[in-house]
């Protein structure tokens, strides 16, 4: 699934081309992704002028002239796909499942094989308070973001913290890649109780989280499967993972000679290195 620094490379890509322009069509090539479309989106977005784009968390937010809020999340395998100078008889992929046109000329689809992604709508005066967005933690790039607000976040919590900063009501946006190689630049180990990340080893994880992240954006994300930038590029911080996915590789820090190990939280794959995350 597409993390922070994905969803953040595609809200800039699509801020990029798309605000101050209207759109000028909206097709839905079938009635529901992970949810059903609102009755109306299409007419909903359509002669709208697209305002802001950002994001929240793993949410892309598409602000439009009249208060309207497009609140989108890829899922699994959700892309956008901008074509300058679309070719009208260039044919559609059947996972094309949203057309977007825009007066400046341009073509989005949205492009999801296994539908897990959505597009609902909402009004911006009742963002903050949608089901969606209630509740999610600070955003690790913001300025409020720091060692002791991630250790009151973590206050009482008797998970492990690997599974802890998955949960988005600690931390917005941060997802399994992200959290195994922070916890490797902080020296913590996944296994340890999120209630004791405290203090300094709190300083240390905050700054390693924005850290990580920041490099994985300026890397334009990690492909892993199916994601791609706004312009069909693939992002390369995989390149430089230190732990994920090195299962049985030696730990990169040097001096460590240790090895990276894999094991299951929750359902999910965690990779470390025993010896210097402790």
């Amino acid at each position: 699934m597409p993390e922070l620094p994905e969803v953040e490379t595609v809200c800039r890509g699509l801020a990029d081309a798309l605000i101050g322009d209207r759109f000028t069509a909206v097709t839905l090539r079938r009635e529901n992704l992970r949810f059903p479309f609102a009755d109306g989106f299409a007419a909903a977005l359509t002669g709208r002028r697209i305002e802001a784009i950002r994001r929240r968390a793993k949410y892309i937010l598409m602000s439009l002239e009249g208060g309207t809020v497009m609140i989108g999340h890829l899922g699994m395998s959700g892309s956008f796909r901008i074509e300058p100078a679309p070719d009208p008889q260039s044919p559609l992929d059947k996972h094309d499942h949203v057309i977007f046109e825009t007066e400046r000329g341009l073509r989005v689809r949205y492009h999801d094989p296994r539908r897990f992604g959505f597009m609902l709508l909402t009004s911006g005066d009742l963002l903050d308070s949608h089901p969606q967005l209630a509740g999610i933690g600070p955003e690790p790039l913001g300025n409020e973001f720091s060692g002791p607000v991630l250790a009151d976040r973590l206050r009482g919590r008797k998970s492990p913290i690997k599974t802890a900063l998955l949960d988005q009501t600690v931390v917005a946006g941060v997802g399994n890649i992200y959290a195994c190689e922070a916890l490797h630049r902080s020296g913590i180990s996944p296994r340890r109780l999120a209630e004791n990340v405290t203090g300094r080893r709190a300083d240390l994880l905050a700054a390693a989280i924005r850290t990580v992240l920041e490099e994985a954006i300026l890397s334009g994300g990690s492909t892993l499967r199916n994601y791609s930038h706004t312009t069909g590029e693939l992002g390369y911080f995989q390149h430089r993972f230190l732990v994920y996915d090195k299962e049985g590789g030696a730990c990169a820090k040097d001096g460590c000679g240790g090895t990276i190990r894999r094991i299951t939280q929750s359902g999910r794959s965690t990779f470390y290195c025993p010896k210097c995350q402790r």
